[in-house]
C-alpha cells in the first residue's frame, strides 16, 4: 500500500505540474523533468508525433540537453524501441542491454547506449489517437514493476490530453498573432499614401510575426522593392497574387526551420501584401481605396479584441469550443463583407445577412434543430451591420447549443426602431446570461447599435435586441 500511495501522490504531482501551463514546449519539458522524479530513473525522452511527416520527433529530454543536439532525432512508429511502443500502442520494457536489442535505433548525437534499461510507452488520447511516445531509462539494469508501468501509462494518458489542449491554445494564439499582424498591415496601408511606406510596414511586420532575421518583397519584374534584415539558413517564399496573376513574392529568412503555422501566417500576410501593393500602384495612378482598407482595419481590430476578451475570460471553457466560437465570429464579419462586395452598395440588407448566418450556424452547430425566420426589409450601414452580425451569431449559437428543438428568428420594425428577437422552447437561459458571449452581445448592442438587450424566460428563452433604425 505504501508503494501504491507513493505512486498516486507522484501521479497527482506530475499531472498538476503538466496542467499548470498551456504552452506545448513547457508541457513537454515538465514531463521530461517530472517523470524521472516519479520513477527514480536517470533519463527521460519525450517524442511528439508529427502527423504530416508520420514521424516521432524528440521534443524534450532529461539527462541529455536537447539544445546541444546538432540534429533533432526522428523515427517512424515501428522504428526503434520507443517507436515500437508507439506502433503497438502498448508499453515495451527491457531490463538490461537495451542497446543490443534488434529494435534499437542508434542516433549518433543521442548517447542512449549508455543506459541499460528502458521502459517506453505510447502517448494516446482517449480515442486512441497517437500524440507521441516517451521512455525512461536507467544506467543500471532494472526491472520495472507492474505498478510502475501502470503509473507511466497513466501519466502518458494525462499528457496526451495536455498536449491536445496545448495545441488548441497554440492555434488560438497563432490566430491572435495573425490577426494582429494583419491589422497592423491594414492600418499602415490605410494611413499611407506612398507605396514605399506600405511595403516597409509589410516587411517589418512579417519579420516581427515570424521572428525572422530578414524579409523582402520581390516584384513581378524581379526587382527587390524592400529588403530588411539579413538572410539566414532557412527561407520560405510566398507568391503575391492579384486577380489570378502573380504580381510579386514575399520572402522571409531565419536561423530555425519554418513550420506549417508559419507558412499559413505568411500566406495570410502575402494576401494583404498583394492588396497593399495594388493599392499603392493605384495611388500612383490617382485611384484611392481608403474606405475598403478602413473597413478591413476596423473589422480585424474588432476580431482581435473579441479574441482577447475570450482569452481573458475567467469562466471555464473548453479550448476547442472557444476556438469554434471565434471562427463563427470571424465568419459573421466575412458575411457582411461578402454582401457588400456582391451588392456593391454601402448598406447591407439584414434579411439576406441573417439568412446567410442562419444557414451557416445551423449547418455547423444545429444538430438537426428547426430554425424558422420572419424577416422584414431593413438595411444598415456596413459598420452597424457588422455589429448586428456578431450579435445575431452569438444569440443564435447560444440557442442552438443550449435551447430547445424549435427556434424562431424575427426581424421587424417597431415605432422607428428595429427589433431582432431569437426565441426557443428549451429550458431557459441556464446561467448563460453571465457568459462571455452575452458580455460581447451587450457591449455591441450598447456601443455600436446604441440599443438595448432584454432576456426573457417563459416557455423557453427569448432574447430581444432593440435599436434605432
Amino acid at each position: 500500500m505504501d508503494a501504491r500511495e507513493r505512486h498516486l501522490r507522484l501521479l497527482t504531482e506530475t499531472i498538476e505540474a503538466v496542467n499548470s501551463t498551456l504552452d506545448l514546449q513547457e508541457v513537454l519539458a515538465l514531463v521530461a523533468t517530472k517523470v524521472p522524479d516519479a520513477l527514480a530513473t536517470d533519463a527521460c525522452f519525450v517524442y511528439l508525433y508529427d502527423e504530416r511527416a508520420g514521424e516521432l520527433v524528440l521534443r524534450a529530454t532529461h539527462g541529455t540537453p536537447i539544445d546541444e543536439l546538432s540534429r533533432r532525432p526522428r523515427m517512424r512508429p515501428g522504428e526503434g524501441i520507443t517507436g515500437s511502443a508507439a506502433a503497438a500502442r502498448a508499453p515495451v520494457m527491457l531490463e538490461s542491454a537495451a542497446h543490443l536489442d534488434p529494435r534499437f535505433k542508434n542516433f549518433p548525437n543521442l548517447p542512449e547506449d549508455e543506459y541499460q534499461s528502458i521502459l517506453a510507452v505510447p502517448i494516446l488520447t482517449r480515442d486512441g489517437t497517437l500524440e507521441g511516445a516517451l521512455n525512461v531509462r536507467t544506467r543500471d539494469p532494472r526491472s520495472f514493476s507492474e505498478d510502475e508501468v501502470e503509473l507511466l501509462l497513466a501519466i502518458a494518458a494525462q499528457v496526451a490530453q495536455s498536449i491536445e489542449h496545448a495545441k488548441l491554445y497554440a492555434e488560438a494564439q497563432r490566430r491572435v498573432n495573425e490577426l494582429e499582424a494583419l491589422a497592423r498591415i491594414s492600418e499602415a496601408v490605410q494611413d499611407s499614401l506612398y507605396l514605399e511606406e506600405s511595403l516597409e510596414a509589410i516587411v517589418k511586420t512579417t519579420m516581427e510575426a515570424l521572428g525572422a532575421t530578414g524579409a523582402a518583397l520581390v516584384l513581378d519584374d524581379g526587382s527587390i522593392a524592400w529588403p530588411e534584415g539579413v538572410a539566414a539558413a532557412y527561407a520560405i517564399r510566398q507568391p503575391l497574387r492579384w486577380r489570378g496573376r502573380q504580381i510579386g513574392e514575399l520572402v522571409a529568412d531565419r536561423d530555425t526551420q519554418f513550420f506549417d503555422g508559419d507558412r499559413e501566417l505568411l500566406a495570410s500576410i502575402a494576401t494583404h501584401a498583394a492588396v497593399a501593393l495594388e493599392h499603392g500602384r493605384a495611388v500612383l495612378r490617382g485611384v484611392l481605396a481608403q474606405e475598403i482598407h478602413h473597413r478591413v482595419k476596423n473589422n480585424l481590430q474588432t476580431v482581435a479584441s473579441l479574441l482577447r476578451l475570450q482569452a481573458r475570460s475567467e469562466e471555464a471553457i473548453d479550448p476547442r469550443e472557444a476556438l469554434e466560437h471565434s471562427v463563427n465570429r470571424i465568419l459573421a464579419i466575412a458575411a457582411v463583407h461578402e454582401l457588400l462586395t456582391e451588392r456593391r452598395e454601402e448598406d447591407v440588407q439584414l434579411a439576406d445577412l441573417i439568412d446567410r448566418l442562419r444557414s451557416m450556424l445551423v449547418q455547423g452547430v444545429g444538430g438537426g434543430k428547426a430554425v424558422t425566420a420572419s424577416l422584414a426589409e431593413v438595411s444598415l450601414s456596413g459598420a452597424r451591420a457588422t455589429a448586428l452580425a456578431l450579435v445575431f451569431a452569438e444569440l443564435l449559437q447560444n440557442a442552438l447549443e443550449h435551447g430547445g428543438d424549435a427556434i424562431t428568428v424575427e426581424l421587424v420594425r417597431r415605432d422607428g426602431d428595429v427589433v431582432l428577437a431569437i426565441a426557443d422552447d428549451g429550458p431557459g437561459l441556464l446561467g448563460a446570461a453571465a457568459g462571455t458571449g452575452l458580455s460581447i452581445v451587450r457591449a455591441l448592442v450598447r456601443d455600436e447599435l446604441r440599443g438595448s438587450l432584454s432576456l426573457g424566460e417563459g416557455r423557453g428563452a427569448r432574447a430581444e435586441v432593440v435599436f434605432p433604425a
